[in-house]
């Protein structure tokens, strides 16, 4: 009776250790972002486990104040909101930044309510700038790394709260600033954002 007692003794505490590491490594895996935002607040889960690359330079741009006072700068109603590398004269903030490594390959997908990584043309060419899916883009998901058109958007993260913000963020009025176009007409600004978890 004693072994038995014992056994279950061991058998729960290693479940209990378990279950405290799993929970310990999945809080540590998906770190929480809020950008507090002139049409609102988003919050944002990153997805550390699947996109460490994307979700380490977000968080250091964040926690170093790059994307305070910068705007939404592209915004395609039925498309997505795009932001991170802009103030609001339409200044660049971006163009003197180290890219990063496409991380498309990690298999999250480009659906309503994730972000992902802007870029360029080239797929490892993505920094600071950022968009937000306001619908399903299967067309932006990895599909193959043996040519570049096949790299996709890599997403690391998704909206959990404001949603409704995104919807109202996509149908501003736009235009063309600049030799930028899908500008909107009114500054959307990203007064700060801030890890909060």
């Amino acid at each position: 009776m004693k072994i038995i007692r014992s056994v279950l003794a061991g058998f729960l505490f290693v479940m209990v250790l378990y279950f405290l590491f799993n929970t310990f490594i999945r809080e540590e895996a998906m770190p929480k972002v809020k950008l507090t935002t002139s049409y609102g607040d988003i919050v944002l889960e990153l997805d550390q486990e699947n996109a460490p690359i994307s979700t380490e330079n977000f968080i250091q741009y964040v926690e170093n104040g790059f994307y305070d006072e910068t705007i939404f700068h592209r915004v395609i109603n039925g498309f997505m909101i795009q932001g991170g590398g802009h103030l609001e004269d339409m200044t660049p903030k971006d163009d003197k930044l180290e890219p990063i490594m496409n991380e498309a390959n990690n298999g999250l997908r480009n659906d309503r309510g994730t972000i992902a990584m802007a870029r360029t043309a080239y797929p490892h060419s993505a920094s600071s700038q950022f968009f937000i899916n306001h619908v399903d883009n299967a067309f932006l998901n990895f599909r193959t790394s043996q040519v570049e058109e096949g790299w996709g958007y890599a997403v690391f993260g998704k909206v959990t709260e404001g949603l409704d913000v995104v919807d109202k963020i996509a149908d501003v009025q736009t235009t063309s600033v600049q030799g930028y176009q899908d500008v909107p007409v009114e500054a959307i600004k990203i007064v700060k954002a801030e890890v909060i978890d």
